[in-house]
């Protein structure tokens, strides 16, 4: 320790040797200094001398056994203590040295690993990345070698100063990994290196120390999803208004072409086989391919297929590009090209697939387009019909004429003045051939649920005698000549000789459909022209000349898709199921006509006039038009006996008159809600069933009422009188004598009902002995309503007796 204190002189020395002589004592300042430095190495000392006594007891100790044995080997006891001592001593050594052995192996061990470590960390400085892994890995194996436990504080040190060096090196990794490979999501860049002149490690090795770290999957996938979200997915949104083009240094804007868009992958692709190491391509197939593919397949080749013939060069154009694009892949090495492999091989269904696709979107669009202006169009029918018949034509005055010009009647020498003739029991007879409309009938079978083959038979039979008529007068069926005006539905007909007495009638009437058919029609047409078009030899080679026979089974998915969701949007218009069964009657009815007319064509093949089959699709249409009509009136039936006190028995309810005019009034509304809808003999067959619910209900409670006063007799006939007036709802443009019995059952029944209430007991055997009451009334309705209506004496019991006596006054 240096100090600015000079030597002393000898003089001075002796002094202070003779003073610490005599007295023990030294110079102050000295003494002072002396006594500063043994104060800061107190400690330290008392260490020193502490451990100096230590290895000196054990010296003396070691000195003692050492003689001790020697003693003992020179004179050795014979007793066996001494003996087991001296084991016990030898054992002991032999545990000591061992110890020694290990503690000097394991001191070799940690020297070896710290060595290996001050190398891992004298290249990762250097930025040998490799050889640093290399090291680290030898580090491990060396340390897990050293045969001490892991919780030793010396191993401890060392696993962590490891770790600490792997975390350094993962930072040079991913030092490397970032500068040689750039992504920026926002800017649609992408930069990539091998390697750089100022990196001493290359993208390779890069890759392998990632390997090593069990990170090069996490990497990969971080790397093609930034990849995509930066380039590829921009270039495929076509739904933007530019594409982005891929350019290797510049960027440029492109179209939405197939060609372009193989092009810039193609850029892509090889851009990454050119730049990355073979460990990161092999990584693209089963990661980055599949999602690309899926859009080039879904979105841009599914959009350049034509849903028709028309475009279909470009569509083979389309094919041989993706066939290429397929080829380019996998020189380039790539693999899991299969949508895209299959998407080529596949071009028939592709685009039949296409086709049906666009036919349903097709009828989907139209139909959400509502209505739009409702179209008059004309049903046309023929009938051979006699000369009765066509006495019950001129009668009602339907324009009739033959095929020589000559008006109907005075062909058949009937004069035009003739009043029309109509006795009771043809009466009868056309009422019974109309279908009964029972107001208790199930609502759920109003909706069409339960049985469809049962009911689609009894609607098509119950349409069969509504538009046919067999067996009736086709005058009265068709209602010919019953309005004048040019607005509301009008029937004519015209005759042609053919045999003497017999004459073919061609009825005619109008009505209304909306503008959803007739597309639907047109649609259907021009797909199978297009199945009869590819059927030609002419395009035999095409690439979708196999989907011929898939295109004819388009129309059926069509039609079926027309009748799944038509009801919601026909449901809220007014009158809406009408049109439902309008628009569902005409497009069967064309399509009937196309297909009969498809099957004379000349200019198609043979396999494509067999190919075609609607009469199914027909008949669905049919069987669902009948649906609509029946789903219609039943619900303004149900909503018609609401209004008449639905279950409960109308006479007895307060006010009955109210209600009485509420049903006639809605019977009205719905009459004219219908009537610029439907033609004129559906019209009449539709109003009649709502006359004939009214008349039914009123009939029913009438005989259901356990006795009926006199009074009570008038006040039923007044009622009955107001609904009568819906007469002249069917009134004929000729004579005044209405049709409502045609066309609603009931209609008689409740008119002899309000002649019996308002009738003496006398009046009451002439009407059913003499008059026409037996044929709408049974003998025991007669009599309950006689029993109901008079007092029982002896006239009244002779009155039954006759009526009993004679159930068939009128012989039938």
């Amino acid at each position: 320790m240096a100090t600015d204190t000079p030597e002393p002189s000898a003089t001075q020395l002796a002094q202070a040797l003779v003073e610490f002589s005599l007295r023990g004592s030294f110079p102050e300042e000295n003494q002072a200094e002396i006594h500063a430095i043994n104060e800061d190495t107190a400690d330290d000392v008392r260490a020193w001398q502490t451990n100096a006594q230590s290895v000196q007891d054990d010296m003396i100790r070691s000195k003692a056994l050492a003689n001790e044995i020697i003693k003992t080997s020179e004179a050795p006891a014979v007793s066996g203590k001494d003996t087991h001592d001296a084991e016990a001593k030898a054992e002991f050594l032999v545990r000591e040295l061992n110890y020694n052995a290990q503690v000097q192996e394991a001191l070799k061990g940690i020297r070896t690993v710290n060595r290996t470590l001050d190398e891992v960390e004298k290249a990762r400085d250097e930025r040998r990345i490799l050889d640093a892994l290399h090291l680290l890995e030898r580090s491990w194996k060396e340390l897990d070698a050293i045969p001490v436990n892991k919780s030793c504080r010396a191993i401890k040190l060392l696993d962590i100063r490891a770790f600490e060096l792997k975390s350094d090196v993962h930072e040079v990794f991913d030092h490397v990994w970032n500068t040689l490979i750039n992504v920026d999501v926002e800017k649609h860049t992408v930069s990539m290196s091998s390697g750089r002149d100022d990196e001493p490690m290359s993208l390779s090795d890069a890759v392998i120390g990632l390997q090593a770290y069990k990170e090069l999957d996490r990497r990969t996938a971080q790397l093609w999803a930034s990849l995509n979200a930066a380039v590829l997915v921009p270039r495929m949104d076509m739904e933007r208004e530019t594409l982005p083009g891929i350019q290797i240094q510049d960027v440029s804007t492109t179209d939405k072409s197939v060609e372009s868009l193989f092009t810039d992958l193609e850029k892509v692709f090889r851009f990454l086989v050119e730049r990355l190491p073979g460990d990161l391509v092999e990584t693209i197939s089963p990661t980055l391919l599949p999602g690309v593919i899926h859009r080039v397949t879904s979105v841009w080749l599914d959009s350049a297929v034509p849903s028709s013939l028309n475009d279909m060069a470009r569509f083979q154009q389309v094919i041989a590009l993706a066939k290429s694009f397929c080829a380019t892949l996998r020189k380039l090495g790539f693999t899991n090209l299969g949508d895209l492999q299959e998407w080529t091989e596949s071009a028939p269904r592709v685009w039949l697939s296409k086709c049906r696709e666009a036919a349903l979107d097709a009828v989907r669009a139209k139909l959400s387009k509502g209505f739009g202006e409702p179209t008059r169009v004309e049903k046309i029918e023929k009938q051979m019909v006699s000369k009765s018949e066509g006495q019950q034509i001129a009668a009602n005055g339907a324009a009739a004429v033959d095929d020589d010009g000559e008006g109907w009647g005075n062909a058949w020498g009937i004069g035009d003045d003739e009043p029309p003739k109509e006795e009771p029991k043809e009466v009868e007879k056309k009422a019974a051939a109309k279908p009964a409309d029972d107001g208790d009938e199930d609502v759920a079978d109003a909706w069409g649920w339960g049985d469809e083959a049962a009911e689609e038979e009894q609607l098509i039979e119950e349409t069969r005698k509504k538009t046919e008529m067999e067996d009736e007068d086709p005058a009265d069926a068709w209602g010919w000549g019953d309005d004048t005006n040019n607005d509301a539905p009008t029937a004519t007909a015209t005759a042609t000789k053919s045999e003497p007495g017999i004459r073919e009638l061609v009825l005619k009437e109008t009505y209304s459909i909306s503008s959803m058919p007739q597309p639907v029609l047109d649609l259907i047409a021009a797909i199978v022209e297009d199945g009869a078009t590819l059927t030609q030899d002419r395009h035999a080679s095409s690439p979708v000349a196999a989907a011929a026979a898939g295109l004819f089974g388009v129309p059926t998915l069509a039609l079926a898709l027309f009748r799944a969701i038509s009801p919601h949007y026909y449901a809220p218009k007014e009158g809406g199921n009408m049109f439902l069964y309008n628009d569902a009657t005409w497009l069967s009815e064309k399509l009937a006509d196309f297909s009969a007319t498809w099957k004379t064509r000349h200019d198609i093949s043979t396999r494509a006039q067999n190919m075609l089959r609607l009469d199914n699709d027909v008949k669905a249409l049919q069987g669902f038009a009948n649906r609509a009509y029946t789903n219609e009136l039943s619900l303004k039936k149900m909503m018609l006996r609401d209004r008449l006190g639905g279950e409960q028995n109308l006479l007895q309810l307060d006010d009955t008159e109210s209600y009485v005019a509420s049903a006639v009034s809605m019977v009205r509304s719905i009459a004219l809600e219908w009537e610029p809808i439907l033609a004129k003999s559906v019209w009449q067959q539709a109003v009649g069933s709502m006359v004939d619910a009214l008349a039914s209900k009123i009939v029913s409670d009438v005989m259901d009422l356990p006795s009926i006063g006199q009074e009570e007799a008038y006040n039923i006939a007044k009622h009955i009188a107001s609904v009568e007036e819906l007469d002249d709802l069917f009134l004929p443009s000729k004579g005044e004598v209405p049709l409502t019995a045609q066309f609603a059952g009931s209609w008689l029944r409740l008119k002899y009902l309000s002649e019996v209430l308002q009738s003496n007991l006398k009046d009451v055997r002439y009407l059913w002995m003499e008059g026409e009451l037996s044929l709408y009334f049974g003998v025991e309705e007669v009599l309950d309503l006689i029993g109901a209506s008079f007092e029982d004496n002896a006239r009244t019991r002779e009155v039954v007796r006759e009526i009993r006596g004679n159930p068939r006054p009128r012989g039938e």
